[in-house]
């Protein structure tokens, strides 16, 4: 799973590519139109009052631009960012260290905020509301209280799992942003300025070709187009054209839907073996020798966005649109046989 092209996930590769790539000012952000107009003025209105900006909470799938957002919005409000995880604040220890380092005006990014355990959520409690750490000093009777006061500060909390977040911690933060995903149009200008910072020569059906494949997912977008640019690289091409974009993406057996072997091998499954459905997530998960974790999470979501899968009381159904879908690419493959 971690192999996949395709996948959401943040891999070892895309760190470098996303420094690079990466826009440090709301103008230079694409897509999100509407969260970017809500914190220009957020944002605006907090700097007249010469006030931090109040607690921000950003939820949706993975790859979309939580962590791009966190970074611009320090930008924009001139404080310095800290970066850390729900996973890796194990101790009151930890927290109690990075909450004490912050200036006025900092921002600290907890991505997987969902991941924090129950004990660290209610030291983070005064720490939002307050600005004041509270430590115990001491065990039993003669245990004390001492209250640190910390400077004014800002906490950008990101999650993929919403539903997991705690009700009293999602209650703390001033405002939540759903992050969507992205029209084809708004893939193809990230492509298209990616292809700029990068110095790669991309005709405009090649950018096109490339936006179609890429789950509207600016992650996934970037990674296709660096695959691309490699294909062309070994193949002594200078200017990326539809037919070289559209043969380096066949390679990587990624349809012009974004489905790669993986969740063709999904509908295949369930259409072949179970006549198409109802059948449960365990028996699938088994067929294609995954973890039922994996399907119902990773595989599951895109296929169900597309319509090609749908969820009743009995069991996963392959749809009418996902029948036609592997009919047209089985014809495809015969043709060029």
């Amino acid at each position: 799973m971690s192999d996949r092209v395709i996948t959401s996930k943040e891999k070892v590769e895309d760190k470098n590519l996303d420094l690079t790539l990466r826009p440090r000012k709301i103008e230079e952000y694409i897509g999100q139109e509407k969260i970017k107009q809500n914190l220009k003025i957020f944002i605006e209105a907090a700097k007249k009052r010469s006030e931090p900006i109040e607690h921000i909470l950003l939820y949706g799938p993975s790859g979309l631009g939580k962590t791009t957002l966190a970074h611009i919005i320090a930008n924009e409000t001139g404080g310095s960012i800290k970066i850390t995880s729900g996973q890796a604040i194990e101790r009151a220890g930890d927290l109690a260290a990075i909450l004490t380092n912050l200036q006025e005006g900092d921002i600290l990014f907890i991505d997987e905020i969902h991941r924090l355990n129950r004990v660290i959520e209610e030291i983070l409690y005064p720490a939002m509301e307050d600005y004041a750490l509270d430590i115990v000093i001491g065990k039993g009777p003669s245990a004390k209280t001492l209250r640190l006061n910390l400077s004014r500060f800002t906490i950008i909390g990101a999650t993929t799992r919403m539903s997991l977040l705690s009700s009293p911690l999602r209650n703390r933060f001033g405002v939540t942003y759903r992050l969507n995903f992205y029209e084809d149009f708004e893939i193809e200008k990230i492509i298209r300025r990616s292809a700029e910072i990068l110095s790669i020569e991309l005709e405009k059906d090649a950018c096109q070709e490339i936006a179609k494949r890429a789950r509207k997912t600016p992650r996934i977008a970037n990674r296709l187009l660096k695959r691309v640019r490699d294909y062309a690289q070994v193949q002594d091409k200078k200017n990326i054209k539809h037919d070289l974009a559209q043969t380096a993406l066949s390679m990587l057996e990624i349809d012009d839907l974004g489905l790669d072997q993986i969740d063709r091998q999904i509908l295949k499954v369930i259409i072949e073996k179970f006549n198409g459905g109802p059948v449960g997530l365990n028996a699938i998960a088994a067929a294609i020798s995954e973890e039922m974790d994996a399907v119902e999470n990773v595989y599951e979501p895109f296929l169900m966005q597309l319509g090609f899968l749908s969820r009743t009381p009995r069991g996963r159904i392959v749809t009418d649109f996902a029948r036609q879908h592997l009919k047209k690419l089985s014809l495809n493959e015969n043709c060029v046989k």
